[in-house]
């Protein structure tokens, strides 16, 4: 068994260089989940009321603790119809 010591100086000598890179954190797992389809087409705006609901999950960090908030919005009048605040996105 050889001292770490002696192993640089030996490396050193014969002029090796040990390069370590650390590998990039990659957070991507491809495809999770399923993908809604495109119902409005971007078209935001409706002629009747209750004609068309939209909802979004929005997650909030109070206290250390995170919670998701989902309101419903009619797109007629810009009212938000319903929300709900929960400790889970689901």
């Amino acid at each position: 068994m050889l001292n770490h010591k002696t192993v640089q100086w030996f490396m050193k000598e014969l002029g090796l260089i040990c390069r370590v890179r650390m590998k990039k954190y990659r957070s991507y797992k491809g495809e999770m989940g399923k993908i809604a389809s495109n119902l409005l087409n971007r078209n935001f705006e409706a002629e009747e009321p209750n004609q068309k609901w939209v909802t979004d999950v929005t997650e909030f960090n109070l206290f250390g603790q995170k919670l998701y908030l989902s309101p419903i919005l009619d797109l007629c009048s810009r009212e938000i119809v319903s929300y709900s605040v929960s400790g889970s996105p689901f």
